[in-house]
């Protein structure tokens, strides 16, 4: 489906957010400076899952997902997934994607910035560590990693990522790319000189033009503007272990007949019964009312545009 994606926004009331059961769930403490605090208007539950596939020796891939015990920093910040595919030097993709998933939250909770600005923020400074780490060891000279964050606050998400990790929406039956690949066969089909057919099995499909901590300043994609959230949105990010073998209609499938937690366990046992040649991870967050009630009127529709 086209990364222009024409989605309705709806907004609720806002209602008290309880802890849920979650796989891979971290926490965070007080934020520095925590800004406007923004109503919690949706409970949120999350799965992430990760595994090293059936070829390689080890997970180069690292996932978490955050939410915030202080209720202030909650409030203000939200929860947060991301999940990171590291690349290059003798263990430096594993390096590189550990410190991703352990330097963003960090930063991002601690900025005094809005949550955007502040995905921005940590994308970059995390970008700016790996490179230093890479350029002080010879061993782990050229490694770097991919990342996709989702921040969840109040009514709205926000998203950073860079790379060729992903970023999905499933909404009303239906599921929306969220991200643009960072990657030499997306950029030829956005030049129109590949089909997305011939992109998906092209031999140099996961060479990247972008990636943390390949370079001394990286440049993020951010959304132009806030998703609002409607009740039962379901977000599901993923490295390319997932999606360059399990066509995104299959991933909509799993995830509207299956349950939070089975979902991303049978999405990764489905690629890596296709030859699972690289590490799979999925986290799988879902945005529900906690009080049962159908969500408020829905606002105006307007067009988000996905930025390469």
């Amino acid at each position: 489906m086209s990364i222009w994606s024409r989605l309705i926004g709806r907004k609720k009331p806002g209602t008290p957010a309880e802890r849920s059961s979650s796989v891979g769930e971290t926490e965070a403490g007080p934020a520095s400076g925590t800004g406007d605090v923004a109503p919690k208007a949706f409970e949120v539950a999350a799965s992430v899952r990760t595994d090293v596939g059936c070829v390689r020796e080890s997970n180069e891939d690292s996932a978490t997902f955050t939410r915030p015990k202080d209720a202030q920093t909650l409030a203000a910040k939200g929860v947060l997934a991301l999940v990171a595919d590291g690349m290059g030097g003798c263990s430096g993709g594993e390096i590189a994607s550990a410190m991703a998933v352990n330097s963003v939250p960090r930063t991002y909770y601690a900025s005094e910035l809005r949550p955007h600005e502040a995905l921005k923020e940590a994308f970059e400074k995390v970008n700016q560590e790996i490179f230093a780490a890479a350029a002080s060891d010879p061993e782990l000279a050229g490694m770097g990693t991919t990342g996709v964050a989702l921040a969840i606050s109040g009514n709205q998400a926000f998203a950073a990522y860079v790379g060729d990790s992903r970023l999905y929406l499933i909404r009303a039956g239906r599921i929306y790319l969220m991200t643009q690949d960072h990657s030499v066969v997306n950029d030829m089909v956005c030049k129109g000189l590949l089909t997305p057919e011939e992109a998906r099995n092209h031999e140099d499909r996961n060479v990247l033009f972008r990636s943390l901590g390949g370079r001394p300043e990286v440049e993020v994609s951010t959304w132009d503007a806030p998703l609002e959230l409607r009740d039962d949105d379901r977000f599901l990010l993923c490295s390319d272990g997932l999606h360059d073998l399990v066509e995104d209609s299959e991933i909509l499938t799993t995830v509207l007949s299956q349950d939070n937690d089975s979902s991303p366990l049978n999405l990764i046992q489905m690629a890596k019964h296709r030859g699972g040649y690289d590490n799979v991870t999925v986290a799988l967050i879902h945005v529900h009312s906690g009080n049962g009630l159908p969500a408020a009127d829905a606002k105006a529709t307007r067009e988000i545009r996905i930025p390469s």
